[in-house]
């Protein structure tokens, strides 16, 4: 099982930005304990970040071509108004997690709102780094009861 990662815009400033909302690690760190996890179950992974909301909808696109058996994005600020991300997932035939490290039910208003967890397969959400890794573990319970 081949899983796309994709971090969304300012992701690459994890460990800088707010730490009490995001964590203290960067997203080195949360790649590795991905990639760790991922050979615990048997995955692959490929990562990708962005802050350009083009790219990631072409890194979506891309995924049509068959090479990935699922995707878990975090879309960062993408996920409160980006119909054009939330389009390219309707159309994917795989399916999608949306993460987040925040509880972005517990945050500010514009943020609770997501335009992209209704054409996934689920979201979760508030458990820090740890939210990618119970997306790899879904993904692996859809592997069983497949």
């Amino acid at each position: 099982m081949k899983i796309l990662i994709i971090h969304g815009p300012n992701m690459n400033l994890l460990g800088i930005r707010d730490k009490s909302i995001y964590g203290k690690f960067n997203l080195d760190e949360i790649n590795h304990l991905i990639e760790s996890k991922s050979k615990e179950l048997n995955m692959k992974v490929e990562f990708f970040q962005s802050n350009h909301e083009g790219e990631i909808i072409d890194k979506l696109h891309n995924t049509l071509n068959g090479d990935y058996n699922g995707v878990i994005i975090n879309p960062g600020g993408y996920t409160h108004y980006s119909i054009s991300i939330r389009d390219a997932i309707e159309v994917m035939d795989i399916p999608v997690i949306e993460v987040h490290l925040s509880n972005i039910f517990k945050r500010e208003g514009f943020r609770q709102k997501s335009l992209i967890a209704p054409v996934c397969k689920g979201q979760i959400s508030g458990f820090g780094l740890y939210s990618y890794l119970l997306a790899l573990e879904a993904f692996d319970s859809m592997k069983e009861n497949d």
